[in-house]
């Protein structure tokens, strides 16, 4: 990947979903896949093979693996999350062979989200990474949440977050993802943890998975871009939150991240139009949904005019 590019990895049909109480038909689900798809978004997490007692707007799970992986278009890449081994048998029972594993680095976070330990949730993992043998085409991102602050424990030290690196490393993990579950995070300290993960583990690919609850999401993916992650997770209209950390709210805006990037020069190979027209589709299906999208809710700056010769006196229609 070019320094001037990033993948916006969009997370709105499993992280934006999560939270709805309603189930989202899963024909609307689909339809919001193709119109996102068609934005020119290549990268999906599209469900989550969770507990449907825990998370019920999951519990077509399986219908929508196998309907998304025999519609995508070519080039598309799309994963499920999976917090346990039984998430991903079943999440390979149904075709979908990329799997993020999540797992907090806060021990409380973690029993609260997945009713496990910290210990027992990578006792989980080497069981799943063993799954190669069986289906050798199996690829695990490890996914750590709470990695910038907990609701139940605070701050958390960044070596504890490099204690799990290592870990997975060891177990031939080469694609991480850090997340600021409930936007604790600033772009310094956001900075900071990325900068010495990139410097320790220069062959592991790391994606940053951020919150905008406190409005520091695009600051946080900026800093965080500033050192060298490329993989930056977004959420269609802002949408998401995790259902078991109190004060979690949305996901850092896809709209909002595309805008920022382009209007930087940096290249994401979406069409804004187009990833409009996913959102507004979404407004449809739920009438009462309120989204966090600068973007959405003022849209982006058109020209009124030609640009002067020294190019700094365009004006705009806001």
């Amino acid at each position: 990947m070019k320094t001037d590019e990033v993948v916006i990895r969009e997370v709105m049909l499993r992280d934006g979903l999560q939270n709805i109480p309603e189930f989202i038909p899963t024909e609307a689900k689909i339809e919001l896949f193709r119109l996102i798809a068609a934005s020119g978004i290549r990268n999906m997490e599209i469900t989550s093979f969770v507990s449907p007692k825990a998370i019920p707007q999951f519990r077509d799970a399986a219908q929508m693996a196998q309907s998304v992986l025999r519609m995508k278009p070519e080039g598309v890449e799309v994963s499920a999350l999976v917090p346990n081994l039984k998430g991903a048998q079943l999440a390979l029972e149904s075709g979908m062979h990329k799997v993020g594993f999540v797992m907090s680095v806060s021990e409380s976070h973690n029993i609260s989200n997945v009713r496990r330990t910290t210990a027992e949730s990578m006792d989980e993992l080497k069981k799943i990474v063993e799954l190669k043998e069986k289906y050798p085409d199996l690829d695990v991102k490890a996914g750590m949440a709470t990695v910038f602050g907990c609701p139940f424990e605070g701050r958390i030290k960044p070596e504890v977050t490099l204690g799990f690196i290592r870990r997975f490393y060891q177990l031939g993990l080469r694609h991480m993802s850090m997340a600021d579950t409930v936007g604790f995070g600033n772009p310094r300290e956001v900075k900071e943890m990325c900068r010495l993960c990139v410097t320790e583990f220069p062959d592991v690919t790391f994606s940053i998975h951020l919150h905008n609850t406190r409005g520091l999401g695009l600051a946080n993916s900026l800093a965080a871009y500033e050192v060298g992650i490329r993989i930056h997770d977004g959420a269609v209209g802002g949408l998401g939150g995790c259902p078991f950390a109190p004060g979690a709210k949305g996901n850092t805006s896809t709209e909002d991240l595309v805008f920022m990037f382009q209007e930087m020069g940096v290249e994401t190979g979406v069409k804004m139009d187009a990833l409009l027209e996913a959102s507004r589709y979404f407004q449809k299906v739920k009438k009462d949904v309120r989204y966090s999208s600068s973007i959405i809710e003022v849209g982006v700056p058109v020209p009124k005019g030609p640009i002067t010769k020294d190019g700094y006196e365009q004006k705009w229609n806001m």
